[in-house]
């Protein structure tokens, strides 16, 4: 059985992107709780974890939204989440 030139092209085109190292990304779901981990640190003195680190940098693209809430920019606007986006290297969202 013999391929068809577009078929090919598509496989060709496919090994290209696998081997040069394009990320395909995936979309972000938009879901304050995956921050919950968070907030000992957002609303005491204590350390982040590294998975409140991870869901933060998973959030990160969600964060103006949350800012524009008004039932969370409160928190978000704290001087705690600025603590814990800094201490995880998240940059402060300038909406």
């Amino acid at each position: 059985m013999k391929a068809s030139s577009p078929t090919i092209t598509v496989f060709v085109l496919f090994l290209v992107l696998l081997l040069s190292g394009v990320h395909i990304s995936k979309a972000v779901t938009c879901d304050v709780t995956q921050l919950s981990p968070c907030l000992g640190a957002i609303t005491s003195s204590s350390t982040p974890s590294s998975l409140c680190c991870t869901r933060i940098q998973n959030q990160k693209p969600c964060l103006c939204r949350y800012l524009k809430n008004p039932f969370l920019s409160q928190y978000v606007n704290s001087p705690g989440a600025k603590k814990v986006a800094s201490y995880c290297r998240v940059p402060y969202p300038n909406c």
